[in-house]
């Protein structure tokens, strides 16, 4: 990525994080890190666990989408070994760190990482398959969310009671991931990079943008279409690989959750701190427009912990734990954009 790019999405990275932190009660902030202890640390260290997952499905996709003889084809063109990722999994890691920060610190979520991401891995695999893939892993991470929040619903009736009030939201919650993972099928299966562009062609102030995008680039997104849709038909092994890692990922999370329930109940269940990250995640992935989605995830963890008879102020707490520790690794992630120590391509 050229220089001004890297330096541009790290400013404007920082100037957001600069102002999410001016919006903490810096008392209160203390007050909840003194108290939290050294679970503090354990929350944070356990994302630099989580992120390992996230960044081996980005790569699964990544590898899956050039099959074994075309490399031996371009190795026999070049007269030297080709490698489906020409980088180590540890610089997709640093990549992917930076992507989520910026996601994190974006109004609209995607409208920052992906981009990025996209920049950075260009010169390694070429724009077309660098765009495919960040779509591709953009819509598994998307698609292991509906499959989460989908196997939460029966876990919260295995160990929940459900009066009428839960059944009909529960069933209105089932509805909508059922929906949410047939519209993705459809999108592994057919492509989803112009179908998005034709969307944009009915959204105001965009629109026009979107149609001549459209006529000039039209081959390229096909293709795009073509590979993203490769992965799911010729390749379902690595589909599955990357939607199970991602799905890890998420009930791995909830250990943050549990980690800060431990300060203030040590008799708390592993299986509600899932319920209550599923349902809170659920609820703040509905204000994506917002940056770090903030309040939503607040009105989430109190929503979460009082349907499950806890207490308001526990909700509280994991929340105002959430929140730095988001800031902690969104400011990781916006200084690793400045890191870079792979060498130039030849």
């Amino acid at each position: 990525m050229k220089k001004k790019y890297q330096n541009g999405f790290f400013a404007f990275g920082l100037l957001v994080l600069i102002v999410m932190v001016t919006q903490l009660d810096f008392g209160q902030v203390w007050s909840g890190l003194k108290h939290a202890g050294y679970w503090f640390f354990a929350v944070v260290a356990l994302w630099a666990v989580l992120y390992v997952f996230n960044a081996a499905a980005w790569y699964t996709i990544i590898k899956a989408q050039v099959s074994k003889e075309e490399l031996e084809k371009q190795a026999k063109e070049t007269g030297k070994p080709v490698s489906a990722t020409p980088f180590s999994f540890w610089w997709l890691y640093k990549i992917t760190v930076s992507g989520f920060a910026l996601n994190y610190a974006t109004p609209g979520g995607l409208m920052g990482g992906e981009p990025y991401r996209v920049m950075e891995l260009a010169p390694k695999i070429g724009t077309e398959r660098a765009s495919s893939s960040v779509i591709l892993y953009a819509m598994t991470h998307i698609f292991s969310h509906f499959w989460f929040w989908f196997l939460s619903i029966f876990l919260y009736i295995m160990i929940r009671p459900v009066n009428f009030f839960m059944g009909t939201v529960l069933s209105i919650i089932g509805s909508f991931c059922i929906l949410g993972l047939w519209f993705f099928m459809i999108g592994y299966r057919k492509g989803l990079a112009v179908r998005a562009m034709k969307i944009l062609r009915h959204v105001p102030f965009v629109k026009r943008w979107a149609r001549d995008f459209i006529e000039v680039h039209r081959e390229q997104l096909d293709t795009i279409d073509k590979q993203i849709a490769a992965l799911h038909n010729q390749n379902p092994k690595s589909f599955v690989v990357a939607v199970v890692l991602e799905l890890l990922c998420r009930i791995g999370a909830a250990l943050e959750v549990f980690f800060v329930l431990l300060i203030l109940m040590p008799s708390v269940n592993y299986l509600q701190c899932i319920l209550i990250l599923a349902f809170t995640s659920l609820f703040a992935n509905m204000l994506f427009f917002m940056p770090l989605q903030l309040g939503g995830r607040e009105g989430g963890f109190l929503m979460s912990v009082n349907g499950l008879g806890m207490t308001a102020s526990a909700g509280t707490f994991v929340a105002l734990i959430v929140r730095i520790r988001e800031l902690i690794w969104t400011g990781i992630g916006l200084l690793l954009i400045k890191i870079d120590k792979q060498n130039p391509k030849k």
